[in-house]
């Protein structure tokens, strides 16, 4: 590992840490003494991504990282949350346990993390990742989207109530609370 300040090859490790499937090192360079920190993860098989056009590629965790920066940029997500999604991504690609994995299902992979962690970037994924044609296919991932906040914000005031319904049973269909009157 060169050094990132004067490329000198040479450094000591002065700290190491595991932290999530990899391990963070504290090094100083032996020629200039400035220190920097590298980070090391395990690689159990070169994962081949098959793009749409059919041309394969080794998976990219940078490539995924840098993607969904770009879909949360702007937004009130911490960096460590991106990373984690990243992480999360590339071990649910080991644990398939296969040679190659079809670039739509890492799409898939990260609209449903996007959709759990920040609505905004999940559609800013979404309007990329499924090349909308038109405006109807936009506004209808949006309106699920709002479809989808409703029931659960549903859901969570009928539990604060002490009430509780089946998830699939739609709101509509669930009998209301009558007002209570005071004498």
């Amino acid at each position: 590992m060169g050094c990132p300040y004067c490329t000198s090859p040479d450094s000591k490790v002065t700290d190491s840490r595991s932290v999530g499937a990899g391990v963070r090192r504290r090094r100083e360079c032996l020629r200039c003494g400035l220190r920097f920190t590298t980070y090391e993860r395990l690689q159990t098989s070169v994962l081949l991504v098959v793009k749409r056009d059919g041309v394969r590629q080794e998976f990219d965790r940078d490539k995924l990282m840098s993607r969904i920066i770009t879909a949360c940029a702007k937004r009130p997500i911490p960096i460590r949350e991106i990373e984690k999604v990243a992480s999360d991504i590339e071990n649910d690609l080991q644990s398939l346990a296969k040679a190659e994995v079809s670039s739509s299902v890492i799409g898939e992979m990260v609209m449903e993390k996007l959709r759990l962690l920040d609505r905004v970037a999940y559609v800013r994924w979404a309007s990329v990742y499924r090349d909308f044609q038109d405006l109807e296919s936009f506004e209808r991932v949006v309106r699920d989207l709002k479809d989808e906040k409703s029931q659960t914000i549903n859901s969570a005031q009928l539990s604060l109530l002490g009430v509780a319904f089946p998830d699939h049973m739609p709101a509509k269909h669930r009998p209301r609370r009558q007002a209570r009157t005071s004498r």
